[in-house]
């Protein structure tokens, strides 16, 4: 196999040596490429001259001064006090609505509390003091002595009315079970009361002693008191007994009770009645069911009068015993 030859070598230029420079021209050359640009020699260009670099001076912070004035802590404080301003005003116009709310509530907080002191000053000044005492309830006491009891009460604010003096001036009447007290402003002060009920006269060693169903003396007299049953009861008020007739006495309807002229019982078992001018007995046996008994006896004596009976048996309220 034949060996290729070689390929010829590129032909060459000659190249002019440069002109030597000038202080006042430039030398501009130039080599194109393969395909013919050719060298330019001998253009001539003005000179530029250049200025001088401007020094560079460090400055404190070590940052090149650009040749800005300093920033004086006037200008600063300003700054800062418009970017506070600024924030107070962004902050108060997103809460606008949440202190309107707040207002609004401390303004009705502020009128019940005025409104509240406004009153309490009134009610304890003399505009409500008591000029008018009324008293209800009495029927066997004497209002208008009761009333003078209380007097002591009069010109004082009803709030500062002294349940205590009331209390002790109330205690000297025996017939006052218990009582309430009732404001009525401007000036007037309620007392109603609740009396005791008498049950019958116990013979003591003074005379004969009214007593209510807790035993509690109301009165005493040297004669027995016509219209009030006479009691008999062995242990006396403190007794078994007498708590059991003091309980059937206030079960009896009012029609029956006053025709009742005695009372016995040794036992709480044994109770008995004694009724009118006819000596008619009402065997009652114990305390227990006395509302039955009562409503049995009352049927019996519309049926059977005690003018024709001697003996009204109701201690089994189912089975009545008449004789």
């Amino acid at each position: 196999m034949r060996r290729p030859s070689p390929l010829p070598p590129p032909p060459t230029r000659a190249v002019a040596p440069p002109a030597a420079p000038t202080d006042d021209t430039v030398t501009v050359s130039g080599e194109g490429d393969d395909v013919g640009a050719e060298s330019l020699t001998g253009t001539t260009a003005p000179v530029i001259p250049l200025a001088a670099p401007t020094p560079i001076v460090p400055s404190t912070g070590g940052v090149p001064d650009l040749g800005e004035e300093p920033v004086g802590l006037r200008e600063v404080w300003s700054a800062a006090r418009a970017r506070r301003k600024a924030l107070r005003a962004e902050v108060r116009r997103f809460t606008a609505r949440q202190r309107r709310r707040r207002a609004v509530w401390i303004g009705i907080g502020a009128a019940l509390v005025l409104l509240a002191l406004v009153t309490l000053g009134a009610a304890y000044s003399p505009l409500f003091a008591v000029q008018t005492i009324t008293i209800v309830g009495a029927r066997q006491l004497d209002a208008t002595q009761v009333r003078a009891a209380l007097d002591d009460q009069l010109g004082t604010p009803i709030p500062l009315v002294d349940e205590s003096a009331v209390k002790a001036a109330l205690v000297t009447f025996p017939l006052v079970e218990s009582y309430t007290l009732e404001a009525r402003p401007p000036h007037e002060l309620v007392v109603r009361l609740v009396e005791r009920t008498p049950i019958g006269l116990i013979e003591t060693r003074a005379g004969f002693t009214l007593v209510d169903a807790a035993g509690v003396a109301l009165s005493t007299s040297a004669t027995a008191t016509a219209g009030v049953p006479v009691l008999d009861i062995r242990g006396g008020v403190s007794s078994d007994a007498f708590a059991a007739a003091g309980q059937v006495m206030h079960s009896l309807p009012a029609a029956i009770r006053t025709q009742v002229t005695a009372v016995s019982a040794s036992t709480p078992d044994d109770v008995t009645l004694v009724l009118g001018g006819t000596n008619t007995r009402v065997v009652w046996g114990s305390a227990e069911q006395s509302a039955d008994k009562a409503l049995t006896l009352q049927r019996a004596m519309v049926n059977r009068p005690p003018a024709s009976v001697s003996v009204y048996d109701v201690s089994s309220p189912t089975a009545i015993v008449i004789r």
